[in-house]
């Protein structure tokens, strides 16, 4: 296959195929007929079809590699199924590459009960991630996420019946398991998100009225819905590449309230044992910043506040709950809200990671924000994040928070120098090798 060939394999509904792709990209790119501009910039945070995302693992791999990053690090809502693939794909290529997962928990049993922290649908439910899952633990992760998703689901579907009860009207005809669960990697551990349900309707409504005057009228006229400027003129263009993306951007943003449904207890553990579970597994739980809302890079968050107001109470409660890290999306926030979430992280001795939180076609893997001075310190904390990753695979005392790690009597900020030193050094075809250089 010529390259054109293989970067639409590796982004193929079949396993086996993207993974062949990522071995003939790799040699392309080891023999030197392959090239890029290599950057200083990572990302850890990047969604895949494991949970919402038009990149499959191999494919993300390959992305953030063609974007020039250094990193690349799987992130999905409730599932760490696309880790073993997303792994593997790194080596193929030789990109370096971390695995993880997000999810909601509840902070109902905390003085923060009451509060809208994180989280634009629920107050009292908070989206943490934990990064850095040794890979002997991703079973393990799997089987904790598993009764999450099954309650999930069941939200679904209701809001599913939901959806459609408000639409039914106007031609749409939505079904979970037809028209949803095959939009998703869920036969596969993978999750069902409401972004699945929007891409649905989104389809749909594509289907029904096309692309173009037709559609607007219709979400302006019937459901109410108000299209900024911008998006006005994404949705006018037929030819936009990203429409279905960003159609569904307008439904989350304006349309989602009007069906969502509050999860249940079992749908969001008490944020101390899933705080507990990724410490116990050698993980680096980090509670998710996102601060107060101007404007959403993705399009589908308002103009809204969120924990800036509590800042300070809240780093106090994360650390008391046992919170290793926090992690926070550079191009998300002010040089105000960074540098204020920066020092607070550093008085109370806790791990910044950042990442970008890719799920659409529209979004880049690129994140110059890290190269600005008040960022750079992050690249570091990536490479810390590889190098734990990989060791703790290999000796469990080796995680930069094991208490019996060898260099547990240095500060964070020398362990994570150390760490990052041994990131950059690694082979990325051979990352568990990097045992041999500790």
């Amino acid at each position: 296959m010529d390259l054109q060939q293989l970067e639409l394999a590796i982004n193929s509904p079949e396993k086996p195929v993207r993974l062949e792709a990522s071995r003939s990209l790799g040699s392309m790119i080891e023999s030197g007929s392959l090239r890029r501009k290599a950057l200083e910039e990572v990302n850890n945070h990047v969604h895949t079809t494991w949970s919402f995302s038009p990149y499959e693992p191999s494919a993300a791999a390959y992305a953030a590699w063609k974007a020039g990053l250094g990193i690349v690090g799987s992130i999905d809502h409730d599932s760490i199924g696309a880790a073993e693939e997303l792994l593997q794909a790194a080596r193929n290529i030789g990109i370096a590459s971390t695995v993880g997962f997000e999810m909601r928990v509840s902070f109902l049993d905390t003085p923060l009960a009451e509060r809208k922290i994180n989280n634009p649908d629920s107050p009292g439910i908070v989206y943490m991630c934990t990064h850095g899952v040794p890979h002997q633990k991703i079973d393990e992760v799997a089987a904790f996420l598993k009764p999450v998703n099954k309650q999930r689901n069941l939200r679904n579907k209701a809001q599913v019946e939901a959806l459609q009860s408000l639409v039914g009207r106007y031609g749409f005809d939505l079904d979970f398991e037809r028209d949803v669960v095959p939009l998703s990697r869920f036969a596969e551990g993978g999750s069902i998100t409401e972004r699945h349900i929007l891409y649905a309707m989104s389809r749909q409504c594509i289907a029904m009225f096309g692309k173009g005057e037709k559609l607007l009228r219709f979400l302006e006229k019937e459901l109410k819905v108000a299209l900024s400027p911008q998006v006005n003129s994404l949705l006018l263009d037929p030819l936009n590449p990203h429409y279905a993306y960003d159609l569904l951007g307008v439904f989350k943003s304006n349309f989602l309230p009007r069906f969502f449904i509050q999860p249940a207890k079992a749908e969001c553990p008490d944020v101390r044992d899933v705080v507990a579970f990724g410490n116990s597994i050698g993980g680096i739980p980090a509670y998710a910043y996102l601060g107060d809302v101007a404007q959403s890079v993705t399009g589908d968050k308002k103009a809204e506040k969120f924990e800036d107001d509590f800042l300070v109470e809240l780093m106090d409660l994360l650390v008391d709950i046992g919170y290793p890290a926090i992690t926070y999306m550079p191009p998300r926030n002010t040089l105000e809200q960074m540098h204020r979430l920066q020092s607070l992280a550093k008085e109370r001795n806790l791990m910044e990671i950042s990442g970008v939180d890719i799920n659409s076609s529209r979004q880049s893997m690129n994140c110059p924000e890290l190269l600005q001075p008040s960022c750079r310190h992050l690249v570091d904390s990536a490479w810390a994040l590889v190098a734990h990753e990989k060791l703790a695979t290999v000796d469990a005392e080796l995680g930069l928070f094991h208490p019996d790690n060898p260099h547990a009597g240095k500060s964070l900020d020398e362990r994570l120098a150390l760490y990052a030193s041994l990131g950059r050094k690694m082979d990325s075809h051979h990352p568990l090798d990097l045992i041999k250089l500790f």
